[in-house]
C-alpha cells in the first residue's frame, strides 16, 4: 500500500510540473507537499529503489560469465551475432527522475540536514545508474538536470570518461558524507554503510580499468582510484560493525547467508528481501533446477579447480587431479565447493522427506550443479515461489575490494592480508595460509586465467574473490576491468568420464546416477541411471555434449559454437536507433 501511495503521489507531482492551467485544483499534488516535508522527500526517494536499471534477479546475474556454461551462446560473444541494432540500455528516464528531485530539494522548511540526507540517497542512485552506463557505454553524456523536450542537451555528445566518472565519485562522496542512517534492521535500504560499500565497488572497479586498459592513457590516475576503493572499505571494517557469518561452522555458515529467510545482518548490508504476504518473491529455485526455463547454467571445471584443498594448498598441485572422478574431487576441498554446488552428501526435501541429490543431468551440463541460492525443499521448484533473501551488498566483499585495492597498490600488509582473505578462507574450513601472504604464483592460475600477473598475493586474492562471490553478479564486471575478455572464450569442460556405458555413483550412496554412450542407448540399461548420448551427431545434427578424447575424458559442451572475444566487447554498441536520433553520441570504436 505504502508504495501504491508513493507512486500516486509521484504521478499528481508530475502533472503540477508541467504547464498548468489558469486555475490549479486545490487536490493536486504540489511541489511544496513533496520537497516541503521529511515524509514528501522520503515517499519520493522509495521510488528509486523500483528503477529499471538496478538489477531485478540478481540470483542469474552471472548468466553470461566465463565460469558457467548455459544451454546457449550469449549473441554478444559470437562471431556475427551481435550488432549496434540489437543493443540495448540506451535508456535515461529514471535519470530525469533522480535530477528532479535533486533539483527541486531546496526548500527552507525542511532542515539542510534533512535535505542532505535524501540528497545524499538520490545522489547514491544517480551514481549507480552512471556506473552501469559507464560499464556497459564507456563514455556517455553527464546530464544533472531535468532536461525538457527542447533542450540542445538532448542532442549532445558524449562526454569523456574522466569527467563522468568523477562526476560519479562527486555523488557518492556526497552520499557518503551525509546520508544519516548507520542500520536498518530489515536490510533493505540504502544506508550509509551500503554507501561506502559501494563507493569501494565503484573506485575498485574504475582504478583497476585504467590500471589495465592501457589504451585509455588513463593509467596515472588509476592509484587514487584504489586508495579511495580501500579508504571506503577501511572505514565499513572499522566502524560499521559487520563480521562475517560463522553460525553453523564452516560447513554451512556460507550458504546460510544466501538461503536465509530474512538478511544475516552480522554480514548483509542490504537484501533484496522476499514477503509472501505481498507476494514478493524470487525465482532462484526455478532458474537453477528447472530443465527448460533459465539458462541451465553449470560450473566449468577450470573454474572448479581453483578451489583450494583444506590446508590452502592448490588442488591442482595433485598430479592426478586432470583424470580425478566427482566423486574424489569434491573430497577435502574448500568447504565453500559443497556449499555452492551438489556434491557429497547433499540432499533435498521432497514430500517432507530428505533424499540424496546428486548432480541431474537434465539440469547440468557439466555435472557442477549449482545450489548456492537455491532453497533445498523441491516445493520451490515450481515457479516463482522462492523466499530467501537476496544479498546485493555484504562484508564479504567489502574484506575483498580491500585486500585487492590494497594489493594492486603494492601495500597489503602480513595483518590486512590475514583479516580479509585469512578469514574469509578461515571461515570455509581452509586451515593454512591464513596469516601470512603467499609468494609463490599458483602456475594453475597463470596459465588458465592471469597470465600476465606474477605477484602471488594479487593472484590468490583473484581466486578469492571468484569463489567467495561466485553468481552474485560481479564477475563480467571483475572481467571487464582486469581486461581479460577472452577468458569468454573459455572451453566450456565439465566432470572426467573414465569410459562409456559405465554408470557412475556421483555421491556415493549407493545408487547409480549416471553414464555415458554413444550410438544406441544400453538396453536394458540400471534402473534410476540418466543415459546421456555423447555421440558426435545425433540424427544428422552436431551433438552439444561430448568427451574429450571422444570415448573418454572431460565432458565438453558446444563445442560447435565458438566464442569469440573482440576488443570491442569491452563496450556495448549505442544503439543503433539512438544513433540515428542524434549522430552526435558517435559509436563505439568497431562496431561502426
Amino acid at each position: 500500500m505504502k508504495k501504491q501511495y508513493t507512486w500516486i503521489l509521484l504521478a499528481c507531482l508530475a502533472l503540477a510540473a508541467c504547464k498548468k492551467l489558469d486555475q490549479q485544483p486545490e487536490s493536486t499534488a504540489t511541489k511544496k507537499a513533496v520537497f516541503g516535508t521529511e515524509n514528501g522527500l522520503k515517499l519520493y526517494t522509495n521510488s528509486f529503489y523500483g528503477m529499471d536499471f538496478l538489477p531485478k534477479n540478481s540470483t542469474s546475474q552471472d548468466a553470461m560469465s566465463d565460469y558457467l556454461a548455459v544451454k546457449s551462446v550469449p549473441d554478444f560473444i559470437r562471431q556475427g551475432g551481435f550488432a549496434a541494432n540489437n543493443s540495448s540500455g540506451w535508456t535515461w528516464r529514471d535519470l530525469r527522475n533522480i535530477n528532479y528531485f535533486i533539483e527541486n530539494c531546496n526548500d527552507p522548511a525542511v532542515s539542510p540536514t534533512v535535505r542532505n540526507n535524501y540528497l545524499g540517497i538520490a545522489r547514491y542512485f544517480r551514481a549507480y545508474f552512471y556506473m552501469e552506463k559507464v560499464k556497459r557505454f564507456g563514455d556517455v553524456p553527464w546530464i544533472n538536470k531535468p532536461l525538457d523536450i527542447d533542450d540542445p542537451a538532448l542532442n549532445a555528445g558524449r562526454n569523456k570518461r574522466e569527467l563522468v566518472m568523477d562526476s560519479v565519485l562527486a555523488d557518492i562522496n556526497f552520499a557518503c558524507a551525509n546520508i544519516l542512517a548507520t542500520n536498518d534492521a530489515s536490510r533493505t535500504t540504502i544506508t550509509k554503510w551500503v554507501a561506502y560499500a559501494y563507493k569501494s565497488r565503484i573506485c575498485l572497479f574504475e582504478g583497476t580499468y585504467r590500471k589495465y586498459h592501457t589504451e585509455l592513457s588513463l593509467g596515472a590516475t588509476a592509484n587514487k582510484w584504489l586508495e579511495d576503493a580501500a579508504s571506503a572499505a577501511d572505514e565499513i571494517i572499522k566502524k560499521g560493525g559487520y563480521s562475517l557469518n560463522t553460525a553453523g561452522g564452516a560447513g554451512a555458515s556460507y550458504r546460510q547467508v544466501f538461503t536465509s529467510n530474512t538478511p544475516l545482518i552480522n554480514e548483509v548490508l542490504q537484501a533484496a528481501v522476499a514477503d509472501v504476504n505481498l507476494g514478493v518473491l524470487n525465482e532462484a529455485n526455478w532458474w537453477w533446477t528447472s530443465g527448460t526455463y533459465g539458462a541451465k547454467a553449470s560450473f566449468t571445471r577450470t573454474f572448479i579447480n581453483t578451489f583450494l584443498k583444506l590446508d590452502g594448498t592448490p588442488y591442482t598441485n595433485d598430479p592426478a587431479y586432470s583424470t580425478m572422478l566427482f566423486k574424489d574431487e569434491v573430497k577435502n576441498r574448500d568447504l565453500r565447493l559443497k556449499q555452492t554446488i551438489r556434491s557429497g552428501d547433499y540432499k533435498r526435501i521432497s514430500s517432507g522427506q530428505q533424499v540424496p541429490a546428486p548432480p541431474v543431468f537434465s539440469y547440468t551440463f557439466t555435472g557442477y550443479q549449482p545450489i548456492k541460492y537455491t532453497l533445498d525443499d523441491t516445493y520451490f521448484d515450481a515457479g516463482a515461489l522462492n523466499t530467501n533473501a537476496i544479498p546485493l551488498f555484504r562484508y564479504a566483499e567489502v574484506l575483498l575490494n580491500y585486500a585487492e585495492a590494497k594489493a594492486e597498490l603494492g601495500t597489503l600488509t602480513d595483518a590486512e592480508w590475514a583479516l580479509t582473505i585469512g578469514a574469509l578462507r578461515s571461515r570455509a574450513g581452509i586451515s593454512g595460509g591464513l596469516s601470512v601472504k603467499p609468494t609463490i604464483a599458483d602456475p594453475y592460475l597463470t596459465t588458465n586465467y592471469f597470465p600476465g600477473i606474477t605477484d602471488a598475493t594479487l593472484l590468490e586474492i583473484r581466486r578469492e574473490r571468484g569463489i567467495e562471490l561466485s553468481l552474485e553478479g560481479l564477475r563480467y564486471a571483475d572481467l571487464l576491468r582486469w581486461k581479460r575478455g577472452p577468458l569468454m572464450e573459455q572451453e566450456w569442460k565439465g566432470f572426467y568420464v573414465p569410459a562409456l556405458n559405465t554408470p557412475m555413483d556421483l555421491n556415493e550412496d549407493g545408487i547409480l546416477d549416471v553414464a555415458f554412450y554413444q550410438g544406441t542407448r544400453p538396453t536394458p540399461g540400471v534402473a534410476g541411471v540418466t543415459y546421456v548420448d555423447v555421440s558426435a551427431t545425433i540424427g544428422g545434427a552436431t551433438n552439444s555434449q561430448l568427451l574429450k578424447n571422444g570415448s573418454n575424458g572431460e565432458l565438453i559442451w558446444m563445442k560447435e559454437i565458438p566464442r569469440k572475444w573482440n576488443e570491442r566487447n569491452y563496450y556495448y554498441p549505442i544503439p543503433l536507433s539512438d544513433l540515428q536520433r542524434n549522430p552526435n553520441l558517435k559509436q563505439n570504436p568497431g562496431w561502426e
